[in-house]
Order: C-alpha cells, then sequence, then structure tokens
C-alpha cells in the first residue's frame, strides 16, 4: 500500500513539475495555478496516508483492548454463576429487605 501512495505521489510531483515549467515556458497563469493545485494534493494525499495510518493503529489497539476487557469479563461472570446444587445457597433472597415507604431526611414542610 506504501508503494502504491508512494508512487502516485511521485507522480503528481512530477506533473506539478511539468505543468510549472509548461507555465514558464508559455508564461501562462492558469498553467501555473494548475501546478500548485497538483502539488497541494500530492500533500494532501500524504497527509491523510500518515494521519489515517495512525488511527488505524488507534483503532486496532482499541480493538486489542475491548477483547481483553470482553474475556475478563467473562471471566469475572463465570465466576459469579452458582455452583450446581447450590443455587438456592448462592445468593438468599430471604435476608434482602426493601423499604416499603419513602421517609424523608430532616425537616419536612
Amino acid at each position: 500500500m506504501l508503494i502504491t501512495i508512494l508512487a502516485i505521489t511521485v507522480a503528481l510531483v512530477a506533473w506539478s513539475l511539468h505543468l510549472m515549467q509548461e507555465a514558464m515556458d508559455r508564461r501562462e497563469f492558469s498553467l501555473m495555478l494548475a501546478g500548485t493545485l497538483v502539488a497541494f494534493s500530492a500533500a494532501a494525499l500524504v497527509a491523510v496516508y500518515f494521519l489515517m495510518g495512525n488511527y488505524i493503529g488507534y483503532m486496532a489497539q482499541m480493538a486489542h483492548r475491548a477483547n481483553q476487557t470482553e474475556e475478563a469479563v467473562q471471566i469475572w461472570i463465570s465466576q459469579l454463576e452458582p455452583m450446581e446444587g447450590n443455587e438456592a445457597q448462592a445468593f438468599p433472597l430471604s435476608e434482602v429487605s426493601f423499604p416499603l415507604e419513602f421517609q424523608p431526611m430532616g425537616d419536612s414542610f
């Protein structure tokens, strides 16, 4: 991929230099402008390549972290599952109490 982008960039720069040389020979501003625009497009191509390379590396690293986190969560969940035959003793709901009424703290109006 790098060689392809490098070849395209070199071709754009060569074309830009050719257009600018023709502009100098013919004394035409439009060819000079075209050469400048082609040179800018070559520079933009290289900039986008480096920016996307960093972004792809960042996304690959985030995917790797997500996989590690998913594995850790699966291990944690497997440790929380009750053993066979001890389902009733694993999470006794009889000891849990829920408040039935709201009791405000402090002075009431």
